[in-house]
């Protein structure tokens, strides 16, 4: 890459603030070259882009444009960036594709990329990149797609390099050497020891393999941070395992204990990174949407759980048509009554974010669990006792009414409270009875603040003020 074109891709213009964005002035110059059909142009202005750069291109521009750039693109399109795409652009692109192209991207990808592209895709795709796979190859992604959607074999890649228990540094590194380069991963961190029945018994990583002697044997460089991943094992765990451990790689095992694939870090942290956005999609209700998602998908997708919210809506309504003397004869109480409902509400949303994030790190636990449910309710009885002292101000300064004040500062403190037990309590009870929390909580959070703090300020006003 000449220092012009990173120097280009570096600094942006003025309207682009946003380090590692695309620049704007790029993809118009892309789009440009596409409408004119200079491919030479076309590739000129692509090389210096980076496989995700580029799917972050195909994803941001509309579906005309995107298919005129593939077909111009042609031949160099690089298999890396059909593992960068997001999967409803993936099936698009890949519906483009030339077969020829198709199958010569497919094979630059190593097995566990090529088996995250495929699984999702129609029978009629999926048998001709399989067709454009080598023998080899072609067994092991289809051995990978037996394993369980989302498990450790589906993520693991085949390529594998291992070495005897016996050998020295110096055998390893002769064979390294020795090995055409094809035969080796692309990228690697470790050398996997297995013992003569093919069970791994440690990790070597590279950095002891070349500061070590060659006469040192390689089961007295094993590292401390060794784990074992059967095949079967959810991938959401496999992920933890990963960043409870700082692991750069492990092995991965069948059911008889033998060495059949490796899982990597990057391949581990794009897990993560699925599994804390799925959290927030999900507690906003949105599912698994993306930007690139059509109308009538999206539509699908956030229709149920606004149907949730409208039933929950009317839940509080019927609580609040329980008082219409009050209501009536007291102007001031609908005035004040939303302010009520909402502090309630947001207090919950923070208490079940921090609690939905905690169940998903594996943090919130039998052992601590009462421990953060008193934390979360003396945490809304400090903030609602202050939120308290100031509308019970505003109460006696609006409508010069002390009992209003009063009223309305008692209600806040019991909501608050209620929204800390409630918005670390439903999580908890959703996990234990196999609900996803992220999915769930929020309906019935908002529902508990909203009647709580409904019901507990109409009702101290009908009492006190009536």
């Amino acid at each position: 890459m000449s220092t012009e074109n990173t120097e280009q891709l570096l600094v942006a213009d003025e309207s682009d603030t946003e380090a590692y964005a695309l620049v704007k002035r790029d993809v118009a110059a892309i789009l440009y070259t596409v409408d004119i059909e200079d491919r030479d142009k076309l590739i000129e202005l692509m090389e210096p882009l980076h496989p995700a750069d580029i799917a972050d291109l195909l994803e941001q521009i509309n579906a005309f444009d995107r298919a005129r750039l593939i077909r111009l693109y042609d031949r160099e399109f690089d298999g890396e960036i059909l593992s960068e795409l997001d999967d409803s652009i993936r099936d698009e692109v890949i519906a483009i594709l030339t077969p020829q192209v198709l199958q010569e991207a497919m094979r630059e990808l190593d097995s566990d990329d090529v088996v995250d592209i495929i699984e999702d895709l129609e029978d009629a795709q999926q048998a001709t990149i399989l067709d454009a796979l080598d023998d080899g190859d072609r067994a092991a992604v289809e051995q990978a797609l037996t394993y369980p959607e989302f498990s450790a074999g589906r993520l693991m890649q085949r390529e594998v390099v291992m070495a005897p228990e016996h050998w020295t540094v110096g055998a390893a590194i002769d064979y390294l050497r020795a090995t055409p380069e094809e035969d080796l991963p692309d990228q690697f961190y470790h050398i996997i020891v297995v013992d003569p029945r093919l069970h791994p018994v440690g990790n070597v990583t590279l950095g002891k393999l070349m500061r070590s002697k060659r006469e040192v044997l390689l089961s007295t460089l094993y590292e401390d941070s060794f784990q074992i991943i059967p095949a079967t094992r959810d991938e959401g765990d496999v992920a933890y395992a990963f960043n409870q451990y700082h692991l750069i790689s492990a092995p991965v095992v069948d059911e008889d204990g033998r060495l059949i694939g490796v899982i990597t870090i990057d391949d581990a942290m794009a897990v993560l990174d699925e599994e804390h956005e799925e959290d927030i999609m999900r507690l906003a209700g949105v599912g698994e949407g993306s930007l690139s998602d059509r109308v009538r998908e999206t539509t699908k997708q956030r229709l149920p759980w606004l149907a949730v919210n409208l039933m929950t809506a009317i839940a509080a309504s019927l609580v609040i048509a329980q008082f219409e003397v009050a209501l009536a004869q007291i102007v001031a109480l609908a005035v004040l009554m939303p302010i009520v409902a909402s502090m309630g509400g947001n207090a919950g949303t923070q208490s079940l974010t921090v609690a939905v994030r905690a169940l998903a790190t594996k943090d919130l636990t039998g052992s601590n669990v009462w421990r953060v449910i008193r934390r979360e309710c003396l945490v809304g009885l400090i903030n609602g006792s202050i939120f308290a002292a100031v509308m019970g101000i505003v109460g006696i300064i609006w409508f010069g009414s002390p009992a209003l004040g009063g009223v309305i500062a008692v209600a806040m403190v019991i909501n608050m409270v209620i929204a800390g037990l409630a918005g670390t309590g439903i999580p908890i009870v959703l996990d234990r009875l196999g609900i996803d929390p992220a999915l769930a909580s929020g309906a019935f959070v908002t529902t508990v603040t909203d009647v709580v703090g409904f019901f507990a300020f109409l009702g101290l006003a009908a009492a006190v003020l009536l």
